[in-house]
């Protein structure tokens, strides 16, 4: 599996892309403003999207997608919709608040209701899917709606999105003891906004190393959602506090194969 980071950012400035991994061509994992870096012909080959929750800065890629790829779309045969998977919660948070023609027009309406771009696909927690080439679990998360991580299992081991989560005792129960290739994990926060943290059910350096005791040591982790300019005093917060894994934070435009 081919991944490539095209957003891992809690909020925009220059240079920073909110939440969106793509992997291999056609899948994405969230679909944060990473997602406008792509060109038009790879945007064309997205089939599927696999949503972790309702925060903007996860699907806000969603909504422009389909307007770009519209019409290239329609022309190929067969045509194929953009799949878009989520929790039921998820899904219903889009048709309300999105694709409502008030915000944006209903794309999974558009541009018939028998052929529309968009089709929203409901998951659970624990599921297993076949997400084009891809095997993938949905995990669970704890976040302040309702919110999933993702396994994919590749040859090499497992590749483990957390999603936006606060400590999570089910995550770890979910992952066993398989083999984690790279555990992408949020530190929202520095240990200075330890609280606020704790409010909005995202990590700081100290809750992460607490909740890391229940992993197995030297799983190679890749830190992603830092707020802008945190990103420096996180990575020091989580050296100092002495983490017995392999840490780095990720960047946009990175890519992996495993």
């Amino acid at each position: 599996m081919k991944l490539r980071v095209l957003g891992c950012s809690g909020s925009i400035a220059a240079g920073n892309r909110t939440t969106s991994f793509l992997l291999d061509h056609d899948v994405l994992v969230d679909a944060g403003t990473g997602v406008g870096d792509l060109t038009l012909e790879e945007l064309a080959q997205i089939d599927h999207i696999l949503l972790s929750h309702s925060h903007l800065d996860h699907v806000l890629g969603i909504p422009l997608l389909a307007d770009s790829v519209m019409r290239m779309r329609l022309e190929q045969r067969p045509f194929r919709p953009i799949r878009v998977y989520g929790l039921p919660q998820t899904l219903d948070a889009l048709r309300r608040h999105l694709f409502n023609d008030v915000l944006w027009p209903d794309f999974t309406r558009l541009p018939t209701v028998d052929q529309p771009i968009l089709e929203l696909i409901s998951i659970e927690c624990g599921q297993r899917l076949t997400v084009g080439s891809q095997h993938v679990e949905v995990l669970p998360a704890a976040h302040t709606v309702p919110a999933v991580g993702y396994a994919v299992e590749t040859s090499s081991g497992w590749w483990v999105y957390t999603g936006d989560t606060g400590p999570n005792p089910a995550l770890w129960t979910a992952l066993g003891k398989r083999n984690i290739v790279q555990l992408v994990i949020e530190t929202a926060f520095s240990d200075d906004e330890i609280a606020l943290a704790m409010t909005s059910k995202h990590f700081a350096p100290t809750l992460l190393a607490r909740e890391l005791g229940r992993l197995s040591t030297g799983t190679p982790l890749a830190i992603t959602h830092v707020k802008p300019g945190e990103l420096s005093a996180v990575l020091g917060q989580i050296a100092a506090l002495g983490i017995p894994h392999a840490v780095r934070a990720l960047a946009t435009g990175d890519r992996f194969t495993f």
